[in-house]
């Protein structure tokens, strides 16, 4: 089961990346060139959000079964002093977890605005804000924190 989560989470990054992107140039264009935000507008806003979660739901199901999780939180102690294994076992979650919650909080937010300009620019900016978490939490193949091959 761990093999598979770890490809499932690995291969859903990869989702949430397109997405986001897709969605943030949307934003962008639409908000400078004061366009109307269409139902496809609104329907990438929801999917990348439902994406997000659905790959938040994947990594929690794969931090319980992971057993760096499990090494991790037996020998805290001196696991701590391991960068790798604090990264995983902290900093990752964490922010991959404040990720969503921006990318949550933009998409609401877009969701309730009156005008189509504004919900380009809130999404443009919460999106941007939550891109940019991830892209600092993701282990790639040349992180200097942790690093993890581009599919597994």
């Amino acid at each position: 089961m761990y093999q598979s989560l770890t490809f499932l989470h690995s291969t859903l990054r990869w989702l949430v990346l397109i997405s986001l992107l897709i969605a943030i140039y949307r934003a962008g264009k639409g908000y400078f060139r004061n366009a109307v935000f269409t139902k496809s507008d609104n329907a990438i806003r929801h999917w990348t959000a439902t994406i997000a979660h659905i790959q938040l739901l994947a990594g929690m199901a794969l931090y319980s079964q992971s057993p760096v999780i499990k090494y991790f939180w037996k020998n805290f102690s001196t696991a701590k002093e391991t960068f790798d294994l604090l990264f995983f076992g902290l900093i990752h979650s964490l922010l991959m977890f404040t990720a969503i919650i921006v990318i949550t909080i933009g998409s609401a937010m877009a969701k309730r605005k009156a005008t189509g300009r504004e919900r380009f620019k809130t999404m443009l900016t919460w999106y941007a804000i939550a891109l940019l978490i991830i892209f600092l939490a993701i282990p790639w193949p040349f992180s200097p924190f942790a690093n993890r091959p581009y599919f597994r």
